[in-house]
This record gives C-alpha cells, sequence and structure tokens, in this order.
C-alpha cells in the first residue's frame, strides 16, 4: 500500500509531454510510481477533472529576511502552489553580518526592495554572522515549502571592505582573495550561488547604490572563479545593460571561464524596444562559444499597483494631498471626495525633484484600472488616457475617481517593462526562447507597489486558458518552464518533474476555477506593516516531500520543507 495516491489526474508531468490521464502514487518523500490503476493507497485524492504538476520552482524571490519567521513564505508558498523557492537575488541578503552592519542590511533591503525596514528589524532574530551560521538558522526552522539561497555581494563586499564596500570603491587583489574565500565557504555550505546588482535603479534607503554596483570586471570574474573551482552555483545578476556589449561580454567570460551558469534580468523596455532580441541572440552566441548566459524573464510586464494604500500613486506629490497622506483610509477617501479637497488636487501639478516620479505621475497613456480579476495584458483603448478621452474629461479626473473606488481600495495598473504600446509579443518571444528562465516574481519584496508572486498562477490562467487561442502556450510547455527547467538552472535535479525516485512536490489544481483576484493590502508584517496581498482560488492541494501542506489554499500544519543545501540528485 502507498502512503498517497493521486487518482484519475490530467498528469502533466513538466517534461513537456503532453498531458495524460493516471495516477501518481507516493511512498515517503518520493513518488515511486506514474501509471494507471495503481495499487492502493492509504490515503487517495480523486483528482478526476484536475490538473497534477510538480510544485512550481520559484527562482527569483526575496524572502531573506521573512524565511526567518514566516513557516509558507506567502504569498509564494501554498497560495500560489511554490513548494521550491530561490532568495538572495539581486546582491542583497542578511549575510554575512557582523552585528554592527545589522541595520545598514535592513535599510539596504528596505531601499533596494522596499521591504518594511521596521518589519525587518523587529521578525528577523540575528542567531549568525557568517553564510554558514545563516543556512544553519534557516535549517533549524519547520517550513511548508523548500527554501535555498544565494550569497549576495552586497553583504560580503560590506563585511570585507567594510565603509570601502559599502560606498562601492574600487576592491583591491587582496579584497576580492577575501570576498572569493566568503563565496566558496558559502558554496560548501549549500548556498545555490552568487547574486550581483549592477542597476542605479537599486539603492539603499540611504540613496547609496547597492555595492557591487560598479564593480570590475576583475572583481566579477575573481569571484566567479572561486564559484568554478568549487564546482557549484549559479551567477545571477540584475543590470542596467546601459554598456549592453561589456557586460554581456563579462558574463559570457565568467561562465566560459568557470563553467557556472550566468543568468541576467532581461525585460524590454520602451526606450531600446528590440533590445531584448539583442540579449537573446547574445545568449545563443555564448552557448555557441562554450558559456552558459540564460536570460531571465518574466511573464507580465513589471509594473506597479498604484492606489491610495500604496507607495505611489499620481496625486502623491501633490501639495494639496500631502496633509491627508497620514490620515486613515477612511478619512482621507471622505475628505477626497469633498469638492474642495478634489479641486485643490487636481488644480495642482506634481511636486517632486525626481524626474522619474513626475513622469510616472502624468503618464497617464501607460496608466490603467487593474480591475477584478485582475488585468495585466490591457490594450491601449483601456488606459485612464483613453477613457478620460472617450468621456471629454481631464485623464487625471478619471485617475481620481478611479482611486475612490471600492472605499479607497482601487488599484491602477503601471506596465513599466515589458509593455509596449499593448504590444505583448516580446513576452511571448522571450518566455519561448530556449536560452530563457522563468523568474522575476520578486516574492516577498515590493510591499507597496508590486504582487507579482502570482506569475506561477498566471502562467495557467493568462498563457494557457484565456488567451485568444492561437496565442496560448501549451500547459505542458508552462509547466515545464516553471518546474523542470527553473529547477534544473540551480542543480535541483530532484524535482520539477513526476517520475519514479523524483522528489514528490506536487500540485493539484482546477484548472477552470483557477483565478487571481484584486490585490489587496495587508498589515501583517511583525509591527503591523504592510504588503499588498493576493488571493488565488484554484489549488485544490499542494504536496511537499509528500505531505499534503495546504488543502483549498488553507494551511493543513504540515510541515516538511527543508532548506536546500547545494546541487540535488535523486
Amino acid at each position: 500500500m502507498y502512503d498517497l495516491v493521486i487518482r484519475n489526474g490530467t498528469v502533466v508531468d513538466g517534461t513537456g509531454a503532453a498531458p495524460r490521464i493516471c495516477d501518481v502514487a507516493i511512498q515517503g518523500d518520493r513518488i515511486v510510481e506514474v501509471g494507471p490503476n495503481l495499487l492502493q493507497g492509504e490515503r487517495e485524492i480523486d483528482a478526476q477533472g484536475r490538473l497534477v504538476t510538480p510544485g512550481w520552482v520559484d527562482i527569483h524571490t526575496h524572502y531573506d529576511g521573512q524565511v526567518t519567521w514566516d513557516p509558507h513564505l506567502s504569498p509564494s508558498g501554498g497560495t500560489n502552489g511554490v513548494t521550491s523557492v530561490v532568495m538572495g537575488n539581486c546582491g542583497v541578503g542578511f549575510a554575512p553580518a557582523r552585528p554592527e552592519r545589522h541595520d545598514w542590511l535592513v535599510q539596504l533591503m528596505e531601499g533596494v526592495e522596499d521591504i518594511p525596514g521596521t518589519a525587518l528589524a523587529e521578525g528577523i532574530d540575528w542567531k549568525w554572522e557568517s553564510f554558514p551560521e545563516y543556512l544553519d538558522a534557516l535549517d533549524a526552522m519547520p517550513r511548508s515549502l523548500d527554501v535555498g539561497t544565494q550569497v549576495p555581494h552586497g553583504a560580503v563586499r560590506a563585511y570585507v571592505m567594510d565603509e570601502r564596500g559599502a560606498k562601492n570603491e574600487k576592491a583591491t587583489p587582496e579584497d576580492i582573495k577575501a570576498m572569493g574565500e566568503i563565496v566558496a565557504e558559502a558554496l560548501r555550505a549549500g548556498a545555490l550561488g552568487f547574486s550581483t546588482s549592477r542597476t542605479l535603479l537599486h539603492r539603499a534607503k540611504d540613496g547609496e547604490p547597492v555595492p557591487g554596483t560598479f564593480a570590475s570586471e576583475d572583481e566579477l570574474i575573481g569571484i566567479g572563479e572561486v564559484m568554478g573551482e568549487v564546482g557549484s552555483g549559479v551567477f545571477e545578476c540584475a543590470s542596467d545593460l546601459a554598456n549592453e556589449e561589456a557586460e554581456i561580454a563579462w558574463m559570457h567570460e565568467l561562465s566560459k571561464r568557470t563553467g557556472r551558469p550566468v543568468t541576467f534580468a532581461c525585460l524590454q523596455n520602451d526606450l531600446d524596444r528590440n533590445q531584448y532580441k539583442r540579449l537573446l541572440e547574445a545568449c545563443e552566441r555564448s552557448l555557441a562559444d562554450g558559456g552558459r548566459v540564460t536570460a531571465q524573464v518574466a511573464a507580465r510586464p513589471a509594473g506597479m499597483l498604484m492606489g491610495l494604500e500604496s507607495s505611489l500613486h499620481p496625486f502623491i506629490t501633490h501639495k494639496a494631498y500631502r496633509p491627508l497622506a497620514e490620515l486613515p483610509l477612511e478619512e482621507r477617501v471622505a475628505a477626497m471626495r469633498t469638492p474642495e479637497v478634489r479641486e485643490a488636487i487636481l488644480s495642482a501639478q506634481p511636486s517632486t525633484e525626481n524626474p522619474m516620479v513626475a513622469l510616472i505621475a502624468m503618464a497617464f497613456h501607460k496608466l490603467f484600472p487593474l480591475g477584478d480579476p485582475p488585468d495585466y495584458e490591457p490594450g491601449p483603448e483601456k488606459s485612464i488616457y483613453a477613457i478620460a478621452q472617450r468621456e471629454g474629461r481631464k485623464p487625471q479626473e478619471v485617475a481620481y475617481d478611479f482611486l475612490l473606488q471600492k472605499d479607497g481600495k482601487e488599484l491602477l495598473y503601471f506596465p513599466i517593462l515589458g509593455y509596449a504600446e499593448g504590444n505583448f509579443d516580446a513576452l511571448r518571444e522571450m518566455m519561448l526562447h530556449p536560452q530563457s528562465v522563468f523568474g522575476l516574481s520578486d516574492g516577498g519584496a515590493h510591499c507597496g507597489l508590486i504582487c507579482d508572486a502570482s506569475i506561477p498562477t498566471y502562467l495557467l490562467t493568462h498563457w494557457g486558458r484565456d488567451r485568444d487561442r492561437g496565442e496560448r502556450i501549451p500547459i505542458e510547455t508552462l509547466v515545464a518552464s516553471q518546474t523542470r527547467d527553473t529547477a534544473t538552472l540551480y542543480g535541483l535535479n530532484d524535482r520539477g518533474i513526476l517520475a519514479p525516485g523524483m522528489k514528490a512536490d506536487l500540485n493539484v489544481i482546477d484548472l477552470e476555477a483557477l483565478q487571481i483576484r484584486l490585490p489587496e493590502m495587508a498589515y501583517d508584517l511583525p509591527t503591523g506593516a504592510r504588503r499588498l496581498m493576493q488571493k488565488v482560488e484554484g489549488y485544490d492541494y499542494t504536496i511537499c516531500s509528500g505531505q499534503i501542506t495546504f488543502e483549498s489554499g488553507e494551511p493543513t500544519g504540515a510541515l516538511p520543507g527543508r532548506l536546500i543545501r547545494g546541487p540535488q540528485s535523486i
């Protein structure tokens, strides 16, 4: 008798093979058989009419602090069927950490990833200094999903170089050697890779760029060579790619010289709409020349959710709005509905010295009502500007009125990257490219503006079910891309496929009922700090290591999740 049999489901096994109706048998934490008419299980799940998939493997999250207090890592775990996450992306994290650097690391994460510093300061119990000690602290906590993490460049640089590292001064050969020793120690203890940030958008709360933003090629390749010597780890990079040719060149050189994969964030931008094509071609050339540079892509536009509870909306810098900003939401909405306040706000212009904020505040052609269920692929005719044109009103008036809907909880969607005049062909092209991998959900981060942890679910609802038939992506392709492919990049070869001997991480999904709801602001982080959360309906069961961890979206109390220490084999 098996421990658990999932019977008569439509199995999408993660290999890319066509769906088939069969059973999946589990013994302990492993899948032992996949096929028709299997023997009885001590517990059985009738999955007729349901999809049975591997658990999602999300390789781009920022739960580095939350992982120390939240056993489910919501909203990824349970809510969205994620059974394995990789943290420590974009060069920020909390180890290694000297005691006197705790507050500095918190403000670095707060600035870069918009995670409330008060929540981090209250929630993190610093039981480590070195990276191996950080891994031991994670390993000691039971949880409902597996977690793996990377070594963040920012923390390593500050640990070795102190203030010189924090201020982005050039590293000496001795500094590079010391950083390499820390990275080697971390990889041998179980880190899954190393991450760095080279984008000016990533700044600490004090305004300073992330340590490592201007690191020399010697520093980057020096650390990469250590990874090659250890023989494990992915080198992850967030870059502006402003000097495109030079950036791709060092990534390829590092990968070719060390044998380690390099992955970078690849998104379409309005200023250079075809850059992503060149980047994908560069990945192809790297592979042909003995490297492995992989584009990490998103399944929907990288965008901000603007509302009265968010970190940004079109009127947040207006002088007439500022006296209202700290009022409770109900009082603020009541005040904004009065004719005198409405007139005062709408008659003014944004008052900010930040050109990016000013641009966003007035770019109504790229601002859309999000809706419920959310529409992440709106056509230009749905923009606030287009609505205003049809109604003979000013865009500011239309945006203002939308923000007051749902008692002030309505959200406006501003797609920044991956959206060029309503043309989403670029997203599809990036998703289907053989040298790309799905990522960039940023689970746990950007709490006041972004809620993209639902991207693994969005793959099925939007790309696999709801898009016009000729533009859909086959379910088996989507599943393989979010399970086998993401797992394989990080050497997690024990998961991502439903086959005998593989780790028993699965989802049982009612595809017809699967639905992503409008995000809402929750105040459930330590100290009551806020974050955007998003309800999802349609996951019947999520299973990690053979145990049912969530049933109908509710935790069962089972906590079989563990720390992933390094590459995994069957």
